[in-house]
């Protein structure tokens, strides 16, 4: 498969980049911090996204979507991170539909995220570090589950019509069998839900189910068997988030190369100097090794490949690596300015570090890339 895009794909990337860098720039997200806003994403923007079909990217057309893959969802997702757009793209229109597919539940949601009138959350985590436990009992309780424990990290969780809630059914915490997706609505009884603002202004939630009851007809697939339609949701996922990471580290790199070529010392431009054409040089082309990464990850999930899931640990990985060195060397390269909130780079720092760390950060994934390889 070539590593690049074809001509109706860069032809979306045009269509996307122009929509979101006027629709959703970085002075969205300073407006909507500065405001405190309790949604943490602007729901006329999703309204927006779905008007344009965007929301229904990776929905079938007999279903109302674009019948589009991941390779056309990540372009969509590298230029919400370009601009730092908050949204629920990444949740909804592509881990959330992952999930859902060839399921019972996905004649009941897609309508809706076609609409734009849906937003999903994931709960999946329940500690730090993307641990793979899943700890929260699901018990039979008359004709349904009485679901018992908590969810951590939860994003969109506190405005999410559908929350997709994986929990134990059978087993121990540690074990990859024994797992059911639930579809969870967000104003279920005995649901706490306690939203926390992180470090890029984007909002996630704890949840705590104190014995919350759904019917059978909440199952995501099939009962004990949520490990398939999770790991779809972790695949699509990492690879949404990898392409957003993408835009992240693209995003701060124009910044700081237009900053070079405009801020003169000694009455030259910083750019001219040897040691900063060096490592700006650097950095491109970690960036663009990670951008192969991320498009062969995309292109194997598209074709349902068996390697799909070490191509999308490999992307994960290396994004993340990247756009750590791209945020970090443009907050170096603007120097004073860097650090202070007034200058747009730092928030490009913020939302990198949430992003490495969402489904598996690089250390994670480098793990699971060992330990699959028999170290």
């Amino acid at each position: 498969m070539p590593l690049y895009l074809t001509e109706d794909q860069t032809t979306l990337q045009d269509t996307i980049r122009d929509f979101v860098a006027d629709a959703a720039p970085v002075s969205h997200l300073r407006a909507l911090r500065d405001a405190d806003d309790p949604t943490g994403f602007s729901r006329d923007l999703w309204k927006q996204f779905a008007e344009m079909g965007f929301t229904g990217i990776l929905i079938g057309e007999d279903q109302g979507g674009l019948g589009m893959g991941h390779v056309e969802a990540g372009v969509i997702l590298e230029e919400i991170g370009r601009n730092l757009s908050p949204s629920p793209f990444l949740t909804t229109a592509v881990a959330a539909v992952e999930a859902l597919r060839d399921t019972a539940q996905a004649d009941r949601w897609f309508p809706g995220i076609v609409a734009g009138e849906t937003v999903a959350a994931l709960a999946i985590d329940e500690a730090a570090k993307h641990r793979d436990r899943i700890d929260l009992k699901a018990e039979r309780a008359g004709n349904g589950f009485r679901l018992t424990g908590r969810k951590r990290f939860v994003t969109h969780g506190h405005v999410a019509d559908l929350l997709i809630v994986a929990a134990r059914t059978a087993g121990g915490a540690s074990d990859r069998n024994g797992i059911t997706l639930f579809a969870v609505p967000r104003d279920a009884a005995k649901l706490d839900i306690r939203p926390e603002r992180l470090a890029d202004s984007s909002i996630a939630a704890h949840l705590d189910f104190d014995g919350v009851e759904v019917d059978a007809d909440a199952v995501i697939g099939e009962i004990d068997a949520g490990r398939s339609p999770l790991d779809r949701l972790l695949r699509a996922g990492r690879t949404g988030a990898s392409a957003e990471l993408l835009g992240v580290g693209g995003g701060a790199m124009d910044m700081t190369v237009g900053y070079l070529k405009q801020r003169k010392q000694f009455g030259v431009t910083i750019g001219s100097f040897q040691a900063l054409q060096h490592r700006a040089a650097h950095l491109y082309s970690e960036m663009e090794v990670a951008r192969a990464a991320v498009l062969r990850a995309q292109q194997l999930l598209d074709a349902g490949s068996d390697r799909a899931d070490e191509a999308v640990s490999v992307a994960k990985a290396m994004t993340a690596m990247a756009t750590t060195l791209g945020v970090n060397e443009g907050v170096q390269m603007h120097g004073g300015i860097g650090m202070t909130d007034e200058y747009d780079i730092g928030f490009f720092m913020k939302r990198a570090r949430v992003l490495a760390e969402l489904w598996g950060d690089a250390n994670f994934h480098a793990d699971r890339l060992a330990v699959a390889a028999g170290y």
